[in-house]
C-alpha cells in the first residue's frame, strides 16, 4: 500500500516535517558519494548493532554506542528505503506536527525512533548486523495518526495482483492493516535471525507513537503546543 495523500489539512506549516525530509535526503545523497568501505564504516559506527547493546546490557552501554540510537534514524540503505520512509512522513507527519507543535514533534520523532530500535534490539539481541533507517520514527507517526485521526481518509495506491488501483480508505483501516503486516512478519521471523527488515522497530515505534498520541488526545485534551 502506497499512501498518496490524506484528507486532513494541517493548520500550521510543517517546518519540522519538511526539514526532516530535506535532512534525510541530503544525508543519503552524501552517502552516495562514499566508497563501499566508507559506507561500511559509517553503518558499523553509526547504525544500531544489537549485540553491542546486549553485551553490557542495554542501559549500561557506552555513550558512543548509545548515540547510534539517534544517528541511525538519519541513515538509509537505498533509494527505495529513503523514498518509502519520506513518503509516509510527508503524508502523515504534518498532521502530527500540527497536533504536538514543532518542538514537541522533534522529540516525538526521536523518541519513537529510539523505542523502535530498542524493540529491534530486544527481538534480535545477538545480531551483529547494523540497523539503519527512520522506520521506527515513521511508524511512530503512523501510530499517533491512527489515534488522532482514525476517521480521516487516505488516498492510496493498492496493488491488485499485477495491476494497481487508487482508492480512498479510512485511516484506521489503512494503518491497522499496515501494523498487522508488520506484526505478522515480526512474529513469523522472531528468533530466526532472518530479518532483512527490522519489523520489530516498526512495531515498537508504532506502539510508542500510539501511546504518546493517546496520552495527548485523551489525558491532555487541552494541552498547549510546545
Amino acid at each position: 500500500m502506497i499512501p498518496l495523500r490524506d484528507s486532513v489539512k494541517a493548520a500550521t506549516y510543517p517546518y519540522v516535517t519538511v526539514s526532516l525530509v530535506i535532512i534525510n535526503s541530503v544525508v543519503f545523497l552524501w552517502q552516495l558519494s562514499l566508497t563501499n568501505r566508507e559506507l561500511s564504516f559509517l553503518f558499523s559506527n553509526f547504525g544500531v548493532i544489537p549485540a553491542l547493546f546486549t553485551q553490557e546490557g542495554i542501559f549500561f552501554t557506552g555513550l558512543f554506542t548509545s548515540l547510534s540510537l539517534i544517528t541511525a534514524i538519519f541513515l538509509h540503505g537505498s533509494w527505495f528505503h529513503l523514498l518509502g520512509n519520506m513518503l509516509y512522513l510527508w503524508v502523515f507527519g504534518d498532521n502530527i506536527e500540527d497536533k504536538l507543535g514543532h518542538i514537541g514533534f522533534i522529540f516525538f520523532y526521536l523518541i519513537t525512533g529510539v523505542v523502535g530500535s530498542l524493540a529491534h534490539i530486544l527481538a534480535n539481541p545477538a545480531s551483529t548486523i547494523p540497523t539503519i533507517g527512520a522506520s521506527g520514527s515513521i511508524a511512530g507517526v503512523l501510530g499517533a495518526y491512527m489515534v488522532f485521526f482514525p476517521r480521516a481518509k487516505v488516498q492510496a495506491l493498492i496493488p491488485l495482483i499485477i495491476i494497481f488501483t487508487v482508492t480512498r480508505i479510512r485511516a484506521v483501516y489503512f494503518l491497522f492493516l499496515w501494523f498487522g503486516i508488520q506484526l505478522i512478519n515480526g512474529l513469523t521471523l522472531l528468533g530466526t535471525g532472518a530479518q532483512a527488515v527490522a519489523w520489530w522497530a516498526h512495531i515498537g515505534g508504532f506502539l510508542a507513537g500510539a501511546i504518546i498520541g493517546a496520552y495527548f488526545r485523551f489525558w491532555l485534551p487541552e494541552h498547549h503546543e510546545l
